[in-house]
């Protein structure tokens, strides 16, 4: 007898756990830089055309692939291709992305867990800035705090979902996801009120197109192009399980407009923590780890009350990277499940297991196998993860799931516009067919060839 399978108990508990799964580190860490180097809102306006236009149609994709066959990504073609074609053999790629985004994520996450105990305890109070620099340093030089945190984070987002799909993944994401929002808000409050504040507003919120020429027009628009297409965790099959989790109560296009749009103002309103208080107290807003791990421990140790809020904000960094990981160590569990027919304890078991074994050269990457520069000089094992989930898994995985939809040999345009549509709310443009059978795989294409062309060959 066939096992009957567990869905949401809400659509609200869909479109936060999808949103979940979407919202992570690079709203926080490259979506600000970004827009403030390439022209504030003029940037914002670029990248929300190249979210509806490219992330939107994708995600609609993998999740009408997912509540179609009814599995994860790794039993969804066997459902749906055709007879005697090897769709199915893009399932197994997408188990292994899965694995290998979890092998560096959970290490991140791990940073921040470190960090909301060290601004809790008051660690940076008294520092100046070169010793909370010295402190990151001084993390990455020490494996075994590393591992721990690291192993900590792993074991409490698999305990979430060892409660099964309501009772852990859904009722947690939901409480997490709130908290989320209600932090950020206090966060963004706390920052516009700060003295000095306004010029950290207008350079994040006035659009500047000369700014945005300045910095080269087609390297804007790649950018724009490049953080609609990553933000959304799209391509490894990330998304399709929970499509497989909802009910065809609702049409899928206006389901994904809903997450894209909960993606889309943390990223805005993480631009609203960072750059009026960077402004407020003179301190240049960087991307990346040394963004949230040496320049706003800076700006809290000057902000009046800047120990709560730095808490605050570590505790917002771990609920955007938890929720990711729990989405995607739901999709790994779900992949044990559908392949081998094991029970959910036993695949939270066995998965654990593996990722906390995966996840440690990612760690050591950063010290004790430092000398092991994959991709060039400075460069550690967590990048080379990174490049080959972000610039090879990711836009490759995209056009596998727009060619399977689209095209006669795989599971068709008819079949897949009608699992999209089927629902009330926002239908599937039916114009945009040609688009997206013949223009929109080209757009993923350039992508994908432009990640290679900036990561060897641009100066």
């Amino acid at each position: 007898m066939e096992k009957k399978r567990e869905k949401f108990s809400s659509r609200l508990g869909f479109i936060l756990i999808s949103a979940g799964c979407a919202i992570g580190l690079g709203n926080v860490w490259r979506f600000p830089y970004i827009t403030g180097k390439y022209g504030g809102a003029a940037f914002v306006l670029i990248y929300l055309l190249f979210l509806v236009i490219m992330g939107i149609p994708i995600m609609v994709a993998e999740f009408s692939v997912g509540r179609a066959s009814q599995c994860s990504a790794v039993r969804s073609y066997h459902v749906l291709e055709p007879k005697g074609t090897k769709w199915h053999w893009h399932g197994y790629v997408c188990v292994a992305g899965n694995y290998l985004l979890m092998m560096f994520y959970t290490t991140v996450a791990g940073w921040m867990l470190s960090y909301m105990v060290k601004m809790a305890k008051g660690d940076f109070v008294g520092l100046n800035p070169t010793e909370v620099g010295a402190v990151f340093n001084d993390m990455l030089a020490k494996p075994l705090p590393m591992i721990f945190w690291m192993a900590l984070t792993t074991v409490v987002c698999f305990l979430v979902c060892s409660m099964g799909l309501q009772k852990g993944v859904e009722r947690i994401t939901k409480w997490m996801m709130s908290c989320l929002f209600i932090i950020l808000i206090i966060l963004c409050i706390r920052s516009v009120t700060l003295p000095g504040a306004v010029e950290g507003l207008k350079f994040y919120l006035t659009p500047d197109f000369g700014k945005m020429a300045e910095n080269g027009l087609g390297e804007a628009i790649f950018a724009a192009m490049g953080q609609a297409f990553f933000t959304l965790s799209i391509g490894i099959g990330a998304m399709s399980i929970f499509g497989s989790y909802i009910d065809k109560n609702r049409s899928l296009t206006g389901e994904t407009v809903s997450i894209c749009a909960l993606d889309t103002t943390v990223a805005l309103l993480s631009g609203l923590v960072i750059f009026p208080a960077c402004f407020a107290f003179q301190i240049d807003p960087g991307e990346g780890p040394g963004l949230v791990f040496v320049t706003l421990p800076n700006v809290f140790n000057q902000m009046p009350g800047g120990r709560i809020f730095g808490t605050l904000f570590f505790v917002f960094m771990f609920f955007a990277a938890a929720s990711t990981i729990i989405a995607v160590f739901e999709n790994l569990i779900n992949f044990s499940i559908d392949l081998s027919d094991m029970s959910r304890k036993k695949a939270v078991i066995l998965n654990l297991v593996l990722v906390l074994v995966l996840s440690i050269p990612c760690v050591l990457g950063f010290n004790v196998l430092s000398g092991f520069q994959p991709l060039g000089e400075g460069t550690t094992i967590q990048d080379l993860e990174d490049f080959i989930v972000s610039n090879n898994l990711l836009p490759l995985g995209s056009l596998v799931f727009l060619l399977f939809c689209t095209t006669k040999k795989g599971w068709g345009w008819k079949n897949f516009i009608t699992e999209a549509d089927s629902g009330k709310g926002l239908k599937f443009p039916k114009w945009s067919r040609v688009y997206v059978t013949y223009i929109l795989p080209f757009i993923v294409l350039f992508i994908f060839v432009m990640g290679y062309y900036q990561k060897f060959f641009a100066k």
